[in-house]
């Protein structure tokens, strides 16, 4: 009776390993498949939906982390990712598209020197814009299981890209983590905020620098872009700090950060106002660099991976600034 039982349960979970094993390696084929019906049921019409997916192929290269590498701190790290050379070619860069950069700064109420620094970092001007199959990408990086459902909803924001603003496949190209355009935004951004700035028909976020500067910042000014204000600045601490302040989810104003014992980098007194709320970040711990971070900054940092990232893309807006 014993061993019967034995085995029962050895049979049980052995079946058992089975069936998560085949489902922890399902086909991809056969997710596509359910992939199509989570389309359909979002409101892709299903002859799109089942047209494009048949066309989709496992992309082995699709990545969703960058990793920072632990020995760069702030000190080296901006030097080498903003060099001279990107200094001096976004200055230019500027200048020759001064005026239609301008207009769009105008009409959407963002400066025109984070635009460019965002060009400028995220793409290289705009060489960077994206060269593998978009649908293929998004697809991918469901199947990895890493932030599915988030990865399900860009896919079926790509879907709706072809089918509701006209971008054709071949034209939906992304990054490797999904990004698209020469500014590297996501499917779900451009279908909400994409704009046709040179009116030609078609949001080309890709070989045209006026729907892409156009969409980025219809995209930062309907999320609450303050074109009065800046990105944040470098700060000293003059007191021991409580590590749990730190953190863009810790927001004080600039009075209760001047009662925590910070102060302006030449050791004068924060902004005496209690208007806005701020952050306390120290990207390397607390032995390198503290900034104090406004709204701006939090947008900005949609558009990468890491602080270090979003300090340099403020970092060059500065070098930029007239």
């Amino acid at each position: 009776m014993i061993k019967k039982i034995i085995l029962s349960v050895f049979c049980y979970f052995f079946f058992a390993s089975l069936v998560m094993a085949n489902d922890s390696t399902r086909d991809f084929s056969d997710y596509l498949l359910e992939l199509q019906q989570k389309a359909i049921a979002a409101g892709v019409n299903q002859r799109i939906a089942e047209r494009y997916i048949a066309n989709i192929k496992t992309f082995k290269k699709a990545n969703l982390t960058t990793h920072l590498d632990k020995s760069k701190t702030l000190e080296n790290f901006i030097p080498q990712v903003v060099p001279a050379i990107t200094v001096s070619t976004a200055r230019a860069m500027f200048q020759q598209h001064e005026s239609q950069i301008k207009l769009l700064s105008q009409t959407y109420q963002v400066q025109s020197r984070f635009l460019m620094a965002l060009w400028a970092m995220n793409t290289h001007f705009g060489e960077r814009s994206g060269r593998f199959s978009g649908l293929s990408v998004l697809a991918s990086l469901a199947y990895q299981g890493d932030n599915e459902a988030q990865y399900i909803n860009e896919f079926i924001a790509a879907l709706k890209l072809i089918e509701q603003k006209k971008i054709s496949e071949n034209l939906l190209r992304s990054t490797s983590s999904g990004s698209m355009g020469q500014m590297q935004m996501m499917p779900s951004q451009l279908l909400k905020y994409g704009v046709d700035a040179d009116k030609n028909g078609v949001i080309d976020v890709w070989n045209s620098m006026d729907d892409a500067f156009a969409s980025t910042a219809n995209m930062l000014h309907q999320q609450g872009w303050q074109y009065d204000s800046t990105w944040g600045r470098q700060v000293k601490i003059t007191i021991k700090l409580d590590p749990n302040l730190l953190g863009l989810e810790s927001q004080y104003s600039f009075l209760q950060w001047q009662a925590f014992g910070v102060r302006r980098f030449d050791g004068n007194d924060l902004p005496q106002r209690n208007d806005m709320k701020v952050s306390l970040i120290a990207p390397d711990g607390v032995q390198g660099r503290f900034y104090l971070v406004y709204d701006n900054f939090r947008l900005l940092n949609q558009f990468t991976d890491t602080l270090h990232d979003t300090l340099a893309i403020t970092y060059l807006s500065e070098k930029i600034k007239p």
